[in-house]
Order: C-alpha cells, then structure tokens, then sequence
C-alpha cells in the first residue's frame, strides 16, 4: 500500500510526455495486486509495472516505468518478467504490451502484431486517450500455449 503514491508519481512522468496513460491514485489503489516495483537500495521505488487480466487466456503488462537515469539495468526486464511469470501462474497463455518502445519487448520474445488483431474488449482503456482513434503504439504479444494465434 506504501508504494501507490510512488507508482502513480512513476507513471506520472511518462504520461506528462504522452508516453502512456495516467493512472489515477484511486485506479492504483483498486489494482495494486497488479503491481510490482522495483526498489533501489534506499527503498526507493525506480520501477513499476502491471499486469492487468483482460480474459481468461489474456493479459496486459501496462505502465511499465523506469525512473530517468535508471535505465539500461535490467529493471524493466525483471519487471516485465515479473509480470510474465504472474500470467504464467494463473494460466494466462497470451500476453500483450501497446508501447512506444517495440524493440524492448521484442527482445524479451514478444512479437509485433497488427492491433486490429487484438480482441476488442483490451480498448477500453483507449477510449480515454488523447490519442484514440489515432494511435501510433505498437501492439506486440507474446504467446506461451504453444500457439500462435491472438485473438
């Protein structure tokens, strides 16, 4: 619970320069299950992210942030696994990400995908968005059932 107001100042930065949605306190607090963080030595939370179930076979890793100057070490590596390892434990087969950033998820084995092939029910959060219908992330998932197909 200490770690909502850290998350949402996180994200904050990254939704100030349009790179993901803002989360409000409240909406943290009502997912903080999805959460994991990332701590320094001080306790000092540098990373967060989220997985976020959207169906039975399917999840999102969402608001993936890394404090400025603490790229390039691996935090978001283990928090994207982290997040992996959850869907994985649940039974969840197909995981997904709409980022700016396609390379980083490509090199943790997911895979580009056209958004249209993603199921409907995954928009609701995009409906808020500056941006919608005009998106310019790129969808990518990762499939662990043994088959390829997304939707």
């Amino acid at each position: 619970m200490s770690d909502a107001k850290a998350i949402q100042a996180l994200i904050w930065e990254y939704a100030q320069r349009g790179d993901m949605l803002p989360r409000s306190l409240s909406s943290i607090y009502e997912n903080l299950r999805d959460y994991f963080v990332y701590e320094n030595e001080e306790g000092e939370v540098i990373g967060s992210a989220a997985i976020h179930i959207m169906w039975e076979d399917l999840a999102e890793v969402r608001s993936l942030a890394v404090r400025e100057g603490q790229m390039g070490r691996g935090i978001g590596t283990k928090l994207v696994e982290a997040c992996i390892s959850e869907a994985i434990v649940l039974g969840i087969t197909r995981v997904f990400a709409l980022t700016y950033r396609p390379d980083f998820f490509r090199r943790l084995g997911f895979r580009e995908v056209d958004k249209s092939e993603l199921p409907h029910k995954i928009w609701s959060d995009c409906l808020k968005c500056a941006k919608f219908p005009d998106c310019d992330e790129v969808a990518l998932v990762a499939d662990f059932s043994g088959s390829a197909r997304v939707g």
